[in-house]
């Protein structure tokens, strides 16, 4: 079997597309030995922010002289990006590996017609993964909601629910305080959790985390400060729980400083537990954090911005951080919406911002149409030049010709629309 033969293994689960529920993730790792039993967990769920979050974590715990895994989805540009290990993705000779590993407990189950998801498989590829490479930590991001996630068969040390807002509504639930009871299913018996939810998100977590007799520390706008932002950085004041700190980032956004105020307080519990992290790392590993994709500029002329908002939240996150940290004479907007995400609400949190709108689909099966994109922006009133273009490369070639220098460039909508479009900014960069 070769890298392509395993991919095309794994991508043939998602024809039976999305099924929540632990049995059958439970059931492969039974019969690999439960390799997630062989290390720490640190478990990332919420809505907004989980990804910075565990870049943050990672980099700090990584600074520190830890072996630290890391399995977040989905991917930008490549799946091995999935799957990291001290900041170095799987191979494509140990993904091949793993697959064979794996191969014969999915196909006995497929003989019972007990069919797992792709997610499922490649959840039970990555506990595999850092039992082999003797991690330290494995920092595990939730994939959908929390309680009946893959990736909810973990013990951790520490869990984390960075804020809830509307999202997969026809899977997590309409009300706020259904989507809060879904992802507060990561929460665990006398567990730690470190959270941002407010208001009546917060009311479920901390009803759930009482019932379990697990401890809670609210992160809140008390906790950080944003002192200066420029083109290179910024610098936050961070009131944790043990100590304060002052941190720089490269990462655009005042909302990082709820993000790095996590992270904080989070490696503040290991501390508490007898893990030796210094401060010096976690201001060396908050500096050095990179997050691909998201709110990523990869170009100065004209200057491109991307940034994978696809839901209500990221993008009134993103309308803001427009607003406050940049400057440009008109917005270009490349927009790629998925099908089954919340568009008629995310559409006028953004499109004010813009005075040219191209709308594009990523090559994602579930990817909205872009002449029907158009009609729903029509339909909002707002006089805008809106094109069409069914391809993002011919989206970004076409913003590129019409941009002034003093233009800002705006790709987003989704993960897949950011990835396509990094992939074919970043190969033309290296070219040049």
């Amino acid at each position: 079997m070769n890298f392509e033969e395993a991919l095309d293994w794994l991508y043939g689960f998602q024809k039976f597309g999305m099924k929540l529920g632990l049995e059958r993730i439970t059931h492969i790792t039974d019969n690999l030995g439960s390799p997630h039993k062989n290390y720490k967990i640190i478990h990332v769920g919420g809505t907004n922010g989980k990804g910075s979050v565990c870049k943050f974590l990672e980099s700090i715990l990584v600074r520190n002289g830890y072996t630290v895994g890391v399995y977040t989805s989905p991917h930008l540009q490549h799946i091995s990006e999935r799957i990291v290990v001290n900041k170095k993705r799987i191979t494509e000779e140990e993904l091949v590996s793993l697959v064979k590993k794996i191969k014969p407990v999915v196909e006995e189950m497929m003989e019972n017609k007990n069919n797992p998801t792709f997610f499922e498989a490649f959840t039970a590829i990555a506990f595999e993964y850092f039992k082999e490479k003797n991690v330290d930590f494995a920092i595990i991001e939730v994939g959908l909601g929390g309680r009946f996630d893959a990736t909810n068969i973990v013990d951790p040390v520490v869990s984390v629910i960075t804020n809830i807002s509307p999202e997969h509504q026809n899977v997590l639930g309409k009300k706020i305080e259904d989507i809060a009871f879904e992802k507060a299913g990561i929460i665990k018996d006398h567990v730690p959790i470190v959270t941002a939810t407010k208001g009546d998100a917060l009311r479920v977590i901390e009803k759930i985390a009482e019932e379990k007799n697990a401890p809670v520390k609210k992160i809140s706008d008390s906790n950080w400060k944003r002192l200066r932002d420029d083109d290179l950085n910024q610098e936050f004041s961070i009131n944790g729980f043990l100590s304060s700190y002052s941190v720089r980032t490269a990462l655009i956004g005042g909302y990082q400083g709820e993000n790095i105020a996590l992270a904080i307080s989070t490696v503040e519990f290991l501390q508490n537990n007898g893990f030796n992290i210094s401060e010096e790392s976690i201001v060396d590993g908050i500096k050095n954090t990179v997050n691909p994709g998201r709110m990523e500029v990869v170009s100065y002329d004209p200057c491109i911005l991307l940034d994978g908002a696809h839901n209500i939240a990221g993008m009134k996150i993103l309308a803001e951080t427009l607003e406050d940290d940049f400057q440009f004479d008109r917005l270009i907007l490349i927009l790629g919406i998925l099908s089954d995400k919340d568009i008629e609400e995310m559409l006028p949190i953004i499109v004010p911002f813009a005075e040219i709108i191209i709308t594009t689909k990523s090559s994602n099966n579930r990817a909205f149409d872009p002449t029907e994109l158009k009609n729903m922006i029509d339909k909002l009133g707002d006089t805008k030049t809106i094109v069409v273009k069914d391809q993002i490369i011919d989206a970004i070639d076409y913003a590129k010709s019409i941009a002034k220098k003093s233009d800002l460039i705006c790709i987003t909508g989704s993960l897949f629309t950011v990835g396509e479009a990094r992939d074919y900014l970043v190969s033309n960069l290296q070219k040049c």
